[in-house]
């Protein structure tokens, strides 16, 4: 697949697990690399770029048997561009769906 659409959706995919609940960043990187093909180490830079423009926050958990793990949260902000991004990103898909199912542009 072509890398540029997977770079230009994956924060979305990223703001759309955690809208959910809050995860650690293996989880957020093994559940994304089971869906789309992705590099490893494609996850956390971008996991520190959305921490960085304040739609996540991080806090550490204990887990029993092991380190602490580092998981991810959603900010208010997180949310609100998480819901206008959705949008967004569903009527462009919806547009490209019917401009490429549109048998007379052939």
């Amino acid at each position: 697949m072509n890398a540029q659409y997977k770079k230009g959706v994956l924060e979305l995919c990223v703001l759309s697990l955690l809208i959910k609940r809050d995860c650690y960043g293996y989880e957020i990187a093994d559940f994304l690399s089971g869906h789309i093909d992705i590099a490893d180490g494609t996850v956390y830079p971008l996991l520190r770029k959305l921490k960085a423009d304040g739609l996540l926050t991080t806090y550490l958990q204990e887990e029993s048997g092991g380190p602490p793990r580092k998981y991810y949260k959603l900010t208010e902000l997180g949310r609100e561009t998480y819901k206008n991004d959705r949008a967004e990103y569903l009527k462009f898909a919806q547009s490209v769906k019917k401009l490429l199912e549109d048998e007379s542009n052939d």
